[in-house]
């Protein structure tokens, strides 16, 4: 709600709205020099949240970076909520009448709230609003005085991310507040991060005593500021000259420059460890499927990526389908990808692969013929553009062990999930009539014929089960990347090198041969490159199989040598 401004402070907005404008020292006195945005700011502590809000709405960065000072030196719990909604995109004023308001959008359109009474308003078009737009120098400004702002919360995790966002822009006035917040906080974990940027502010220290102490309270850290600082301290610049000259401050701050980078290289290690386990992961749900047909039936299915691609469809259609319920449709998409994959798989199998037994390069150039037709099939449905599904909440985001190390959730529950596929096969293969037939035909297949198995049927199931848990891979894979046509033709060739190297046939080999090309290929990545790291890993599988030619784990039975 407008409402009646004193004279005083309808000078004062003006002069902030104009931030150009010069001040009269007393009433009546000359103009006597121009003031600058950080004046400008000290001259507003006397006006209303009220007052300072109107100011958002005057043109050019200069008077927003102004009218953002001048908030900031107000006592009123909405300005939190102000500088957020600013920093976020969602602070709008109203064309006709410069009304500031909070903009929320939903699915059934957008909320539009006014800053200062918190009344939902009626607006009948976006088109009505402007937005109060940001730029980089705003935008750390803001985040600078949010954290302040949050450091007087009552909640512990809003002070601790505060305290965290206060470290990376450390300065005099953050400084002093978190020297304040020691003497008043309770909460040892926020002391500690306190202390932290301090002593990062005291590597900048004329102190000598201070610089020693601060590097003894920073060795071992592993934040960006912390390294940056002690490099600055510790090591010549391009000319070979030391920023800091005391030879025993230089002394510890290589030291623990040293700490810091042995750290660094330890984690290194296990992040490579960790991001080839996932990629792993990833490789054994695409390669198991193809595992089990492979390794009973003989065929060479050069469709199975396009059997992920129909999962990873499915999964698109089914979040299109329930738009508002995100979390739920991943678990919808999972059977049913699976049935549907395996429907595909199964018709495959009795249309196409079933004259083919016995002649492994027609069955190639068959499987290659569907792959091609799936493609299409794809495209005049969904279009030639890739689709993107989006990640659940419970799926996005990281685990963060330390400030150089993470893990992704989402590659957390596939490797989880793989896991899981990988031992339901297992039982299914080895607790069922259904694993022990084809665990016969893969053996033997004409002394199972002999004992009554119909291994046509046998067939179709195994290949239909193989294509199932394709379906599932594509799940999986739709959280990592984007849907599109040529989705399975990226992995194809991964998920042979795995089958082959571990044992065709030899689902634990399978697990073992993944999760080893997995960790190869991210440790030769960073020197090599992703090519010829690929590259590099085929080279290898080929001089492998020179030596063992029936893999790591080879198939055992009287029919396991032909």
């Amino acid at each position: 709600m407008p409402r009646m401004l004193s004279i005083q402070n309808v000078v004062f907005s003006a002069l902030l709205f104009f931030s150009g404008v010069a001040l009269a020292s007393q009433p009546g006195s000359t103009i006597t020099s121009e003031i600058s945005t950080p004046e400008i700011s000290d001259v507003t502590q006397a006006i209303s949240f009220e007052d300072t809000i109107s100011l958002f709405t005057g043109k050019g960065f200069k008077k927003k970076i102004a009218a953002v000072d001048a908030l900031a030196k107000v006592d009123d719990a909405r300005v939190l909520a102000v500088f957020q909604a600013m920093l976020t995109n969602k602070l709008y004023f109203i064309k006709s009448n410069h009304q500031v308001i909070f903009l929320e959008q939903d699915e059934s359109g957008f909320i539009v709230t006014d800053v200062i009474s918190k009344e939902i308003l009626t607006i009948a078009e976006k088109s009505q609003l402007k937005k109060i737009s940001v730029n980089n120098k705003l935008r750390k400004l803001l985040r600078s005085y949010i954290a302040t702002l949050s450091l007087k919360s009552e909640d512990n995790e809003v002070r601790a991310a505060a305290v965290r966002q206060v470290i990376k822009n450390m300065n005099e006035h953050s400084y002093e507040l978190l020297k304040l917040l020691i003497k008043t906080e309770k909460n040892e974990a926020i002391i500690v991060d306190a202390r932290i940027g301090i002593a990062i502010w005291d590597l900048s220290s004329e102190q000598k005593l201070n610089k020693l102490e601060a590097i003894s309270v920073l060795k071992g850290n592993l934040l960006p500021e912390v390294k940056s600082k002690l490099e600055y301290l510790a090591l010549p610049d391009s000319e070979g000259n030391y920023a800091e000259q005391d030879e025993q401050v230089r002394a510890r701050a290589k030291l623990a420059l040293v700490s810091i980078n042995d750290q660094i290289a330890y984690y290194g290690v296990l992040e490579n460890v960790v991001f080839g386990l996932s990629l792993g992961s990833v490789l054994l749900l695409i390669a198991i499927g193809l595992a089990i047909t492979f390794g009973v039936m003989g065929v060479i299915n050069m469709a199975h990526g396009e059997l992920m691609m129909i999962g990873a469809y499915t999964a698109y259609v089914v979040q299109q389908i329930m738009p508002n319920y995100i979390g739920a449709s991943i678990f919808v998409a999972m059977p049913l990808a699976f049935l549907v994959a395996g429907a595909f798989g199964v018709a495959i199998e009795r249309l196409v692969i079933r004259y083919m037994y016995g002649r492994p390069l027609e069955t190639l150039l068959a499987t290659f013929g569907v792959s091609l037709i799936l493609q299409q099939m794809v495209r005049v449905i969904f279009g030639p553009t890739n689709q993107a599904v989006v990640t659940p909440d419970f799926m996005s985001g990281s685990l963060e062990f330390n400030p150089i190390f993470a893990i992704t959730y989402n590659r957390l529950y596939i490797f989880a999930f793989s896991l899981m596929v990988l031992i339901a096969l297992v039982l299914i293969l080895k607790k069922t009539r259904l694993g022990l037939q084809v665990r016969a035909v893969s053996q033997n297949r004409s002394i199972a014929k002999a004992m009554g198995v119909r291994s046509e049927w046998v067939d179709a199931l195994t290949f239909g089960l193989g294509a199932g848990i394709a379906g599932l891979a594509g799940v999986a894979l739709s959280q990592l990347t984007n849907v599109g046509p040529n989705l399975g033709q990226a992995y194809i060739i991964d998920s042979f090198m795995v089958v082959v190297f571990g044992g065709v046939g030899n689902l634990w080999g399978t697990l073992v041969a993944a999760m080893s090309l997995g960790v190869i290929n991210k440790f030769i990545e960073p020197w090599a490159g992703a090519v010829m790291a690929k590259i590099l890993v085929l080279i290898f599988i080929i001089l492998f199989i020179q030596k063992r030619p029936r893999g790591l784990f080879p198939q055992k039975g009287r029919m396991a040598e032909s």
